[in-house]
């Protein structure tokens, strides 16, 4: 095993034009003519079996470049005009997408820094991925995005094939449909809706039973019977959006629901487990077990009956918190038990970072859950189900003009191809056991530094507590590398599938310099 402390080469990416430079026809827009065919013929013969030794990313940057003060005087620049006219107080940098490349986020100072925060975890296969450039300068995609289809009334003759093809092709065992969306906050949305309407199908008798004169008076009065008084039941320091009702079932942090009105839902205690789960383990059970009991009991007892559970399989913005595959097949248990459903928010977790396509392969359930909510890596949105009974008895029940992207469901398919042809879940797997194994060991030579390491068989989604996070956010840029916290003090890693040991083994160097200083 190679050892994090051996010093990176440091050089500076090679692009010599920009990807946005336009064409009169459709083209592979440049990163250079010549650099796009060396990267698309070296990745076309990578194997999964030379993975770990051989780069995914042919042509990237093999090291960080700091140049300036992060933000350099051209972003401030930019930042400074761009306040003028948007929302700048949340920016994290302003970056230069046309010289970002694989593993690496460039800015307008000639700085470029490793990026294990990729887009809030929503990049899968690299910056500027040449497989990816080739799909999205195909005639079939530049039919998608200048003619952006209405998909509930006139969806492209190929919707079907682009579907089973792409989407379909990675459900979740057991769901075998899809109702695409636009955002994570969206495809939780439309979730909770199918859920609501399935319950009333269920208590009026049936999908075939029409609706009565009182319910379509009531519901143009926000009022029961037409507009039910049923509930989600979410969990405490979830983060499910930032729409109406997937707001009501966040509880991350206040800033996020402060002045807004929100629904009189449920709110169950997500486990406060200990770190690593297994070494404590009778603790942690007594108290999933405690969190089991207090999930039942606002089941029954809530005023407004919880029609759905709906749970991160790790939950993300509230602070990267797990618990063991026994207490998700207990919540499991309980929405059987008491007729509800079973919703997965894989909107962060899903498509491969944790070492399986989807965090909840990880449980082992016997039963699978009933909706499973996606976007970020899948760069398109929606809910996978299996249970027909989930889709809506008449048109226009669940409905939108856009009702998704083919374009982005194209790309989401590109990106498919991608994992399976350099085995990147399998890579995820291998690269975050790798990456604890050298966390573990920086934790114990800096003890104060990193607290609760948490993730271990999660592949490369991992965090750890850190009692001066934000000043280490801050640091990890005068070193080369774009990093994220969540949670008040979690430091979190979202690097992109195509990371590899090399790349471990420079973020491992650079976090050991911010703990030294």
């Amino acid at each position: 095993m190679a050892s994090f402390l051996r010093t990176a080469s440091r050089v500076r990416p090679c692009m010599s034009r920009s990807i946005a430079r336009p064409s009169s026809r459709i083209a592979i827009p440049a990163i250079t003519t010549a650099l796009y065919r060396h990267m698309a013929s070296a990745a076309a013969t990578a194997t999964v079996s030379d993975a770990l030794e051989q780069p995914f990313f042919p042509g990237e940057p093999s090291g960080p470049t700091v140049k300036t003060a992060i933000p350099g005087p051209k972003n401030l620049e930019a930042t400074d005009k761009l306040s003028k006219v948007f929302e700048t107080r949340s920016l994290n940098m302003m970056t230069n997408y046309q010289k970002s490349l694989g593993n690496y986020i460039a800015d307008l100072d000639g700085n470029v820094l490793l990026d294990v925060y990729a887009q809030i975890a929503s990049i899968p296969v690299g910056y500027n991925n040449p497989s990816l450039l080739q799909a999205a300068t195909s005639p079939e995609m530049a039919s998608a995005i200048i003619n952006r289809p209405a998909l509930g009334n006139f969806p492209p003759h190929d919707w079907a094939e682009i579907l089973e093809t792409g989407i379909l092709k990675v459900a979740p065992k057991g769901l075998n449909q899809v109702f695409t969306g636009q955002s994570g906050s969206d495809a939780n949305e439309l979730a909770y809706k199918a859920a609501f309407i399935w319950k009333r199908q269920q208590q009026r008798g049936g999908a075939n039973v029409d609706f009565s004169s009182d319910e379509i008076s009531s519901a143009m009065k926000n009022e029961p019977p037409g507009a039910p008084d049923l509930s989600i039941l979410s969990f405490k320091s979830a983060f499910h959006g930032r729409l109406l009702g997937s707001l009501s079932t966040t509880r991350s942090k206040p800033i996020h629901k402060l002045d807004i009105p929100a629904f009189n839902w449920p709110q169950a205690p997500f486990p406060a487990c200990k770190y690593p789960l297994d070494q404590y383990a009778a603790e942690n059970a007594a108290e999933e077990k405690r969190c089991l009991e207090e999930t039942e009991r606002l089941i029954k007892e809530w005023p407004l009956p919880p029609t759905a559970i709906v749970i991160e399989p790790i939950q993300s913005e509230g602070g990267d918190n797990h618990a063991s595959p026994a207490f998700f097949k207990g919540l499991r248990e309980l929405t059987r038990k008491h007729n509800i459903l079973f919703i997965v928010d894989e909107v962060q977790t899903g498509v491969g970072s944790t070492g399986k396509f989807w965090a909840h392969e990880h449980w082992g359930l016997a039963d699978p859950p009933d909706m499973v909510t996606f976007s970020k890596k899948a760069q398109t949105a929606g809910y996978y189900f299996g249970n027909s009974d989930l889709m809506p008895n008449k048109p226009y029940r669940q409905f939108n003009t856009w009702m998704g992207d083919p374009a982005r469901a194209l790309l989401f398919r590109a990106i498919i191809r991608e994992i399976e042809r350099l085995g990147l879940v399998e890579n995820t797997a291998a690269v975050g056991d790798y990456l604890y194994g050298g966390l573990e060991r920086l934790a114990q030579r800096y003890p104060n530094e990193i607290k609760d390491l948490r993730g271990k068989g999660q592949g490369t989604f991992l965090a750890w507590n850190s009692p001066r996070r934000d000043e280490v956010l801050k640091k990890a840029k005068t070193v080369g590398v774009n990093i994220g916290g969540c949670g008040e003090t979690a430091v979190r890693l979202r690097p992109m599938l195509i990371f590899q040991k090399h790349h471990a083994d420079i973020l491992l160097e650079s976090l050991e310099k911010i703990f030294k200083s």
